[in-house]
């Protein structure tokens, strides 16, 4: 299944895509694609539904974030060995577990804003976990049965706040617009071998970041079972594993958003964002 998200910020409602790619209400049967409703329970409930009988979404809708109500939105940094080579640093022993705030998500086509004060502001395309079972300790081999599905996700990072600041990692990453989620929330069986997607990034027509998560250091399921080791992970937690090389910081010279431009980025059959750069 594609699950989504559509209507005003704040305002959206469920929906799921039908065979001919049009959006589907399943606001009668669901509140939100949230919580339990993200449970292997509660995404049965919605796969045993015919899309067809269900009404179709009128016009063309904002797309919100495809995950809604998030607790946790967890991040891993340096998990792609090309990705850590272009910016010098060291294959990590173990994965680099930092946060973005939730108040970071926003649409997958909402515009992405600089920050005031801002100068270093950049990209990265990401896949994006989300979590449909909880708990904490997960067996890595029981790691997947955890997953609601998987979706793309732009970690728009300030490099200066990231890195030059002092303290965590935390206070470059999580400036509001800063995590772009959707389209869709693809469920396990239409996804993949999500360790062997392509994924892409533009900025104006340009495309910097052209990778695969086959580059990935630490996979899914060692992902998932590594941080539940530091905390308990619940329906609608988001986990962002990475990114491939192409990042600005890791251009010669250093490529920076100012404002004005629009970034366009995707994941093989995950769907596509595309966002305009505006001054907070």
């Amino acid at each position: 299944m594609k699950l989504l998200r559509f209507g005003p910020p704040g305002q959206e409602r469920p929906g799921i895509l039908d065979a001919e790619g049009r959006i589907r209400d399943l606001s009668a049967h669901v509140d939100d694609l949230a919580g339990e409703v993200l449970t292997p329970e509660g995404l049965a409930r919605i796969a045993a539904l015919d899309p067809a009988t269900l009404p179709l979404a009128e016009g063309a809708p904002r797309i919100g974030p495809c995950v809604g109500r998030v607790g946790k939105f967890i991040c891993i940094g340096l998990n792609y060995a090309d990705h850590a080579a272009e910016t010098g640093a060291a294959i990590p022993d173990e994965p680099i577990v930092f946060a973005k705030w939730t108040s970071a998500i926003c649409g997958p086509d909402d515009d992405v804003e600089i920050p005031r004060g801002s100068t270093r502001t950049d990209w990265e395309v990401e896949l994006g976990v989300v979590i449909g079972k909880g708990g904490r300790y997960i067996d890595e081999a029981e790691a997947l049965s955890h997953v609601a599905g998987y979706c793309v996700i732009n970690d728009v990072s300030e490099r200066e706040w990231q890195l030059e600041r002092g303290g965590s990692w935390d206070k470059g990453k999580g400036h509001d617009t800063h995590g772009p989620i959707g389209p869709w929330l693809v469920t396990p069986d239409e996804a993949g071998d999500v360790h062997d997607l392509k994924m892409w990034l533009e900025v104006d027509g340009r495309r910097y970041q052209d990778g695969s998560t086959a580059t990935m250091i630490f996979k899914v399921p060692e992902i998932i079972a590594y941080v539940s080791r530091f905390l308990s992970l619940q329906p609608g937690d988001v986990i962002s594993t990475g990114t491939p090389p192409g990042v600005g910081l890791g251009q010669k010279p250093p490529v920076f958003l100012k404002g004005g431009e629009v970034m366009r980025l995707g994941i093989e059959g995950l769907g596509e964002q595309t966002q305009k750069v505006v001054q907070a």
